[in-house]
């Protein structure tokens, strides 16, 4: 622990944010490969399937649980969004529960996956996708707010973007490739992780994802506690 509380802030909220990118390798496999070819981290992917769809009239292709994961993406965004806005910069009361509400919804979305079959029940399935992607956009608004370099925790495009257009091959000084390079292996672990998973059950990637942001809410607090702590200031 006295190792830990000697790390500094900023490379905790780092590995954070690294653990919260992982666990959406996890869901967008469990989402794409167990419940209908639905991204509810990757919004991007969504749109893309959208338009192939609509360009296959609809055939092969699914369109309601897409559209419905970005709606309801962008309405966990917004709702983080107004909440975490009237708090302070960083780490926050706010920014800790924001994170638990993450926790919760896939925990309790673990132990529905758990007794009752979704994945045969169109509405149950539509359910389950539109609550994981509210709680990625709340993710996503967190980690947003958070400002870690090149994390976003749920895509990692611009990552590689910035991860070869900033590289010595490119003229560039590489850097934060750190950090982009193990963004990118993260995702793609989470990934096969979440794939792995589904050969058991959607419960058991769903699980993995909660425990992972469990984590990172609880540490995050308690970080947070300690330095309000040390400047003196109630929390």
């Amino acid at each position: 622990m006295k190792r830990l509380n000697a790390v500094p802030t900023e490379r905790v909220h780092l590995w954070l944010m690294l653990a919260l990118t992982f666990s959406t390798g996890v869901i967008d496999a469990v989402g794409y490969l167990g419940l209908d070819r639905v991204f509810t981290g990757n919004m991007t992917g969504n749109v893309v399937l959208l338009g192939m769809a609509f360009a296959d009239g609809g055939a092969d292709l699914p369109i309601l649980r897409p559209v419905l994961a970005l709606i309801f993406f962008m309405l966990g965004a917004a709702l983080a969004g107004r909440m975490l806005r009237r708090g302070p910069e960083g780490w926050s009361g706010r920014t800790t529960l924001s994170l638990m509400v993450v926790a919760g919804v896939i925990t309790a979305l673990a132990v529905l996956t758990a007794v009752v079959d979704v994945q045969d029940n169109s509405i149950l399935g539509s359910i389950t996708t539109s609550a994981l992607a509210i709680s990625m956009g709340i993710q996503a608004a967190t980690a947003k707010r958070l400002k870690v370099a090149e994390i976003t925790t749920v895509v990692v495009t611009s990552t590689i973007t910035g991860l070869a257009s900033d590289s010595r091959l490119a003229g560039g000084d590489s850097k934060h490739w750190v950090r982009r390079a193990l963004a990118i292996a993260l995702i793609l672990l989470g990934a096969v992780a979440g794939a792995a998973a589904l050969q058991v059950g959607l419960w058991l990637g769903l699980t993995i994802s909660a425990v992972i942001s469990i984590a990172v809410a609880v540490t995050g607090y308690v970080r947070h506690h300690r330095e309000r702590s040390d400047a003196g200031v109630s929390a």
